[in-house]
């Protein structure tokens, strides 16, 4: 009995995303069941413009392609409306999907997917005549043209698939609206209108949302505890309470300033740059795993209880090629090494462009620094000329941001073009991977200089590094450069963010506000078909050709849509996640702003697909495919990143080198010392006015203080020689510390990550008992029909050869006579 229940009974990772909210499947125990409706509607939809010209180019490829559809058992249906738009309304033949369905159970790998019994579900049916309508072929003087050649050419001018208005109406209820944010997903609903292509990322997206609260949490305590102690920091004090003279920062009009000018900023440095960061850091990434190895766990819970664990999408490309034609090819895998090296070339091409535009926004800063010091007519941005040239690059790279998006794509795509793959999931595979390398270059190549080349390629007084011999590079605060990496990325997390949803959003609904008040006209509802629609979709009510019509122009009215739609929500949610983990030892708030942004994201998304855009295509999947290994390779970026931003770009290892090496402890705790007396004194070296190679690089005028004090010397953040400006001792100490540092933290976090993952098996011991039941209860079904297959064939050999008279009894039969 409990091996009879095991196949039905629902897996207990579905009940505790449902318990924590995540998912919300109203206590369905069977959620491979697809709810089962005959289609009201059309598959699949064509749209072109009317001609008057029936003999023209256009009108016979359009009459050609119409007529090849229909040699492939699929009825076309047209409609004409009053702006001129011809709709052909296409549905197919239920020969088709037996067809479909019986290679799925012969099949290697498909055959434990997800069989549909009774009529097929409307999702089938759009995926299959998709795959037909795109693979149907004309020939042009022995050119075969297909159907994106023949939009090209304006022959069509799109093509859709229809919105069904009780499973839309159902989902805007449950899902698609603002009012449901706090409301688990009804995942399987959306897997039966959208796919589990769609389901399985708004899965991956709930589950990473909610894994952002502890992370956010832990990032709220870590700003808190550098906020209660900062105040009471003897650095703070050291900073706000000197009267340490340092070097102007620029040529020209920048002044010699006081330490004590930069009070408030080394306070906020404190609140990113403390002991606590280093715990977070090491939390966040040991958290990516946790989240990536769950994530296996709940998917695989999901796609097993829809039945499509096993299934192949390569194997599920060779079925569709199959029902489309039966005497079809298969397409060979094929590799060039002349194509690979083309490709390879032009992704570094690509790359050092990239790389350039960072180089171009150093550029931008540092020269915006100057001009902000010497001609701004404002103080207060004089004096904090780097801060505000520092911001306005960080406006400028999300700027760039926008730009390169619409650029990766187009590149990346065409280098998929290039390598020619063999079939659309390797050609979709190869551009993920193409543009998540750019989009992450585009991303982090300046955050990457920020954390990791600014303020130590500089230079020193004597010895600046100048552009053109003019402008001297940026230098970090004398309270560490984690803050400039703090400021660049919470600036870009907030534009990214805000602008994306703004435009996400309000984009698509003015677009369809504008075209519901064009076309008032066609709103011709007549009450019979308004009680039809109201009707169970079992009893495939028809609807009149008026009210066919007004469905057909709403749903091509909403936003177009295609197979990167998915795609650009993927990447940018991996894009914040890259964001949320890379360099969170900077921004301890990063998590909080993703967590604040994907609440409203999965409802954003819901919103867009169910009401504002056309139907996307439902797409088979049992994972989120090569997002997979991309969200790994992140994760292991994580560790080294934030690794090296501790060990290099904060304080923490020359304030532990200073506090047990160099400071007032370092011989013994005497009573009533702080351990870090001293520390900001420690960190700045001296300069000479007097020394010749100081006085090339400062002007008289620079040097005078404005109390109107000419100073003799001047210090400036590093660790050296006043007398020949060599390195110290204590800096090969602090660079060896370093070194030291950056290999335990990777090699702990790493163990760390490895523990965690074997800890957490990829698939729940549910999910393998019930498909180890799943298949032996198949097993005994084929076995059980087989048998019964020979019995009955053996009873009609019996019964014929009872009937069959021998040759004896034939023979005796005739000697008688």
């Amino acid at each position: 009995m409990m091996n009879r229940k095991m196949g039905h009974r629902r897996q207990g990772s579905i009940d505790l995303l449902e318990t924590i909210g995540i998912v919300n499947e109203n206590g369905n125990e069977n959620l491979s069941v697809v709810p089962v409706q005959r289609s009201l509607t059309y598959d699949y939809v064509l749209v072109a413009k009317t001609s008057d010209d029936e003999n023209s180019h256009s009108a016979r490829k359009r009459n050609a392609f119409i007529q090849a559809l229909k040699q492939k058992q699929l009825s076309v249906k047209k409609y004409t409306n009053y702006d001129e738009k011809m709709f052909y309304c296409i549905r197919a033949a239920d020969s088709i999907f037996e067809t479909y369905r019986y290679l799925l159970k012969v099949s290697d790998a498909c055959n434990w997917s997800c069989e549909q019994k009774g009529t097929v579900p409307q999702s089938t049916r759009i995926r299959v005549v998709d795959f037909i309508v795109h693979h149907t072929s004309i020939d042009t003087q022995g050119v075969p043209e297909y159907l994106p050649d023949l939009m090209k050419k304006d022959v069509f001018e799109t093509y859709f698939c229809l919105h069904e208005k009780r499973e839309q109406k159902e989902l805007k209820k449950s899902w698609a609206r603002w009012s449901a944010t706090f409301r688990g997903q009804p995942i399987t609903n959306v897997r039966n209108y959208l796919g589990e292509k769609v389901a399985l990322y708004f899965l991956w997206l709930g589950w990473y949302t909610f894994l952002l609260i502890p992370a956010s949490v832990i990032g709220i305590i870590v700003f808190l505890y550098g906020l209660a102690f900062y105040s009471t920091s003897p650095l703070i004090q050291e900073v706000c309470n000197s009267n340490i003279t340092m070097c102007p920062l620029c040529n020209n009009k920048c002044k010699v300033w006081n330490l004590s000018d930069t009070c408030m900023y080394a306070k906020v440095s404190l609140l990113f740059d403390n002991a606590g960061t280093v715990a977070f850091a090491m939390f966040m990434a040991v958290w990516a795993t946790v989240f990536l190895e769950f994530w296996k766990r709940h998917r695989s819970s999901f796609v097993c209880a829809w039945k499509v664990y096993d299934w192949c999408e390569e194997e599920e490309e060779l079925i569709m090629e199959i029902v489309n034609n039966a005497a079809c090819e298969p397409k060979m895998h094929r590799h060039s090494y002349l194509r690979s090296t083309i490709v390879l070339a032009l992704v570094t091409l690509m790359l050092l462009i990239i790389i350039g535009l960072t180089h171009a926004l150093v550029v931008f800063r540092v020269i915006a620094t100057v001009l902000l010091a010497e001609k701004s007519q404002w103080q207060l941005i004089g004096d904090n000329s780097q801060t505000v040239a520092l911001m306005l690059g960080a406006v400028l790279h999300y700027i760039t941001i926008t730009v390169m998006t619409r650029v990766n794509c187009m590149v990346a795509m065409k280098l998929s073009e290039i390598e020619n793959k063999h079939s659309h999931a390797a050609i979709e595979r190869s551009f993920t991977v193409k543009m998540f390398i750019f989009q992450f270059f585009t991303m982090f190549s300046s955050l990457i200089y920020t954390a990791f080349f600014l303020g130590r390629i500089n230079g020193h007084p004597g010895g600046y590094v100048k552009i053109s011999g003019i402008w001297r590079l940026e230098e970090c605060h004398p309270s560490g450069c984690l803050t400039d990496l703090f400021i660049q990325m919470s600036i870009i997390m907030v534009l990214k963010q805000t602008f994306n949803n703004i435009f996400e959003y309000s984009g698509p609904w003015f677009r369809r506000w504008l075209n519901r008040k064009k076309n008032q006209k066609l709103l011709r509802r007549c009450l019979k078909c308004y009680k039809k629609e109201c009707m169970d979709a079992v009893e495939a009510s028809e609807l009149c050709d008026n009210c066919k019509l007004e469905d057909l122009h709403r749903n091509y009215s909403l936003i177009q849509t295609d197979r990167f739609s998915l795609f650009n929500e993927f990447l940018e949610m991996v894009i914040q996640f890259s964001f949320t983990t890379i360099f969170v030892a900077a921004f301890p708030l990063a998590p909080l702003l993703a967590l604040l942004n994907n609440i409203i994201e999965i409802r954003l998304d819901a919103i867009k697909m169910v009401s504002l855009e056309r139907r996307l295509v439902p797409t088979k999947a049992n994972d989120i495919g090569v997002w997979t290994d991309v969200l790994e390779a992140i994760s292991a970026l994580a560790v080294i990143a934030n690794g090296l931003v501790i060990g290099i770009s904060s304080d923490f290892i020359p304030r532990l080198v200073y506090q047990y090496y160099y400071g007032p402890c370092a011989s013994g705790n005497p009573a009533g010392v702080d351990c870090m007396v001293g520390y900001i004194n420690n960190t700045l070296s001296v300069a000479n006015v007097s020394d010749q190679r100081v006085s090339e690089d400062f002007k008289p005028n620079q040097l005078i203080t404005d109390s109107g004090e000419s100073v003799t010397h001047c210090r400036y953040r590093d660790y050296r020689s006043s007398e020949d400006f060599s390195l110290t001792n204590q800096f090969w100490v602090i660079l060896a510390s370093r070194l030291v540092f950056i290999i335990l933290f990777e090699h702990v976090v790493v163990m760390f990550k490895c523990v965690t993952s074997w800890f957490v098996p990829n698939s729940p011991l549910d999910v393998t008992n019930e498909r180890l039941f799943d298949k032996l209860t198949r097993l005994k079904q084929e076995l059980r029909d087989q048998r019964t297959q020979q019995d009955t064939f053996s009873k009609l050999n019996e019964n014929g050869n009872s009937r069959k008279p021998s040759k004896r009894n034939k023979s005796k039969k005739q000697n008688s006579m």
